[in-house]
């Protein structure tokens, strides 16, 4: 797979989230003019503690004494209707920008060739989804708040200290260069952990996907402590990455306040000396202690920030590598209509990567419509591989693959696959009814009729009428609620209604008992008469009436013919089927 992740910059990322943030440029400037409002109450805190002192303690003067108590309920209510305009305002916007960056990379999802999936785990691709983009939440509401508020306070604060005391002011202002030091150190430690996090969760997820959906296997073999001790591997990972952010953040929160401290200190010291004490009033004295010690939790709450803010960054970055993989190609422009189902292979090769070698070479054979191809060979040989290629899940490295005379490359991938039904040997059906999961994938609406008549077809129709709701049954998570067998009919009843003139079955029986199959088979040739049909055959007792079998062996065809033609050449087929013979 040619993976295109780069490395994104963390201004990159700033400017992407932006543009996000731009439909809903109206509610954010309302919260950040609430943020405004409420950092100004801060100041108005503190600034109210001079007329307080001097006005009423001082000089005793009575409409002060009126006032104040006034004034401080006023700006209370100013503060609560500005903290709540703030808090619903920017929530109501990162919840639209997660909603589109879900939807988005749903959408990606949902289009990435299968070589991407090949190379990633379900649970780091869930834990993108969900894990990361909530980290992203987390830094575009609480920290963006912290930020954007906290430092208006902070500046705010100091404005009014300078307007008091320019000199005691400054003493202040020399801690900033080192805090600012320290914190440009720390983000990039925690972006760094944050993107291991990020990591180990991924492999959390992935194991613990692989148990759930393996659990009987996990039982049937007695591989608890096994996995328990795989598990604890990942999450001992997780946990050594999470202290590391704990303990970055629990050293430079101290140190940052500790700088803030000596500053203070010195403040107090020379605001104390017997020269100062004639040039300020009490008033003005405490007023400035308070905006001093006031700064003292915005700054701990833009320190403590600061881990939220860099993993999500290192979360956004994560979202975006997902959002600028490369969709399957899809640049032809070709529409058929109903194709007549010829297909052609012409000297078709395709290797998954270089390293790994070729797994088709020099593929040719010839299905006219209506025809039954079946292929054969031990496992490996490339079978599922080669009919892979005809829905393009994957790019021929050379050759061609044409139906009715056209290059698949030159039909629209939607049209390409319009012609195709497919039945796995791995049956997927969705946590949905029996009759959504039948008529999955249509274009248009579908009656119960027809519905009841695909299940006919495929000998589920008796099953299905013997479930409580029938149709309407809910299968469970991948078709749990029903046996092998079962979930296979399902399959081949969908197939059966998508009514497409190519037919592709890869091992489409192997699931059924032996009279489950005789019902299947029966049907099925009823359904090849009307189609051209690829057969991917374990039991060569199901392919025995296809018009040509083609044997394989590590990627090339090395035998053709029909049953009774390679049964005469007694060769690779006819040990095959000895062997399957002798097994019965």
């Amino acid at each position: 797979m040619m993976d295109n992740t780069r490395s994104i910059s963390a201004s990159e990322v700033y400017g992407r989230l932006l543009n996000y943030v731009k439909p809903y440029w109206p509610a954010f400037t309302a919260a950040v003019f609430a943020m405004a409002i409420y950092a100004g109450t801060e100041t108005g805190l503190a600034a109210m503690m001079k007329p307080l002192m001097d006005g009423s303690f001082v000089n005793k003067d009575a409409d002060t004494i009126k006032f104040i108590p006034l004034a401080l309920i006023a700006l209370f209510l100013i503060r609560g209707a500005a903290n709540f305009v703030t808090a619903y305002g920017l929530g109501w916007v990162a919840r639209n920008v997660i909603k589109q960056l879900r939807t988005e990379m749903f959408e990606r999802l949902i289009t990435l060739p299968a070589s991407y999936y090949d190379q990633s785990t379900s649970g780091q691709l869930m834990s993108k989804l969900l894990y990361d983009v909530e980290q992203v939440a987390e830094a575009a509401t609480d920290a963006v708040l912290t930020m954007i508020r906290d430092t208006l306070t902070i500046i705010g604060l100091l404005a009014w200290m300078i307007y008091i005391n320019g000199m005691l002011s400054l003493i202040i202002l020399l801690t900033v260069p080192l805090i600012a030091l320290l914190v440009y150190k720390v983000s990039y430690r925690f972006r760094r952990i944050s993107k291991t996090i990020q990591d180990s969760m991924g492999d959390v997820g992935h194991v613990s996907n692989e148990i759930i959906e393996g659990h009987r296997e996990v039982k049937t073999f007695g591989s608890q402590d096994y996995e328990l001790k795989r598990f604890d591997i990942i999450n001992q990972q997780n946990r050594r990455q999470r202290m590391k952010m704990i303990t970055t953040d629990a050293i430079s929160q101290p140190i940052i306040q500790l700088i803030s401290v000596l500053g203070l200190s010195g403040v107090i010291y020379i605001a104390t000396l017997p020269d100062m004490l004639d040039k300020i009033s009490a008033g003005s004295f405490i007023s400035f202690i308070t905006a001093m010690f006031m700064l003292l939790t915005p700054l701990k709450r833009l320190t403590k920030v600061n881990g939220k803010i860099q993993a999500g960054i290192a979360a956004a970055q994560s979202v975006f590598n997902l959002l600028d993989q490369h969709a399957e190609s899809d640049t032809g422009t070709k529409v058929i209509g109903r194709s007549k189902g010829d297909i052609q292979y012409q000297d078709v090769a395709f290797s998954y990567s270089t390293s790994n070698g070729t797994v088709l070479d020099n593929i040719s054979f010839h299905a006219k419509p209506g025809q039954t191809i079946a292929f054969v060979g031990h496992s490996g040989s490339g079978k599922t591989t080669l009919v892979s290629l005809l829905a393009r899940f994957y790019p021929s490295s050379s050759g061609q693959i044409l139906i009715d005379g056209i290059d698949i490359n030159e039909l629209k991938l939607s049209e390409l696959r319009n012609q195709i039904s497919l039945v796995n040997q791995q049956v997927v059906l969705f946590n949905d009814t029996i009759a959504n999961n039948i008529a999955y994938g249509q274009n248009q609406h579908v009656s119960n009729n027809q519905i009841i008549a695909a299940a006919k077809a495929a000998h589920a129709w008796d099953f299905i009428q013997r479930l409580p709701q029938g149709l309407a049954t809910q299968v469970g998570q991948n078709g749990v609620l029903l046996s092998g067998g079962q979930r296979q009919r399902l399959a081949i009843a969908r197939a059966l209604l998508r009514d497409a003139p190519i037919l592709i079955l890869d091992e489409a029986t192997a699931s059924l008992d032996s009279e489950a199959e005789r019902h299947i088979q029966a049907a099925l040739e009823a359904l090849m008469k009307q189609r051209t049909t690829l057969v991917i055959a374990h039991r060569l007792s199901t392919i025995e009436k296809a018009d040509q079998i083609i044997v394989m062996h590590n990627g090339h065809i090395i035998e053709t013919g029909n049953h009774t033609e390679l049964l005469a050449k007694g060769q690779h087929y006819a040990e095959l089927y000895r062997l399957q013979f002798q097994e019965k």
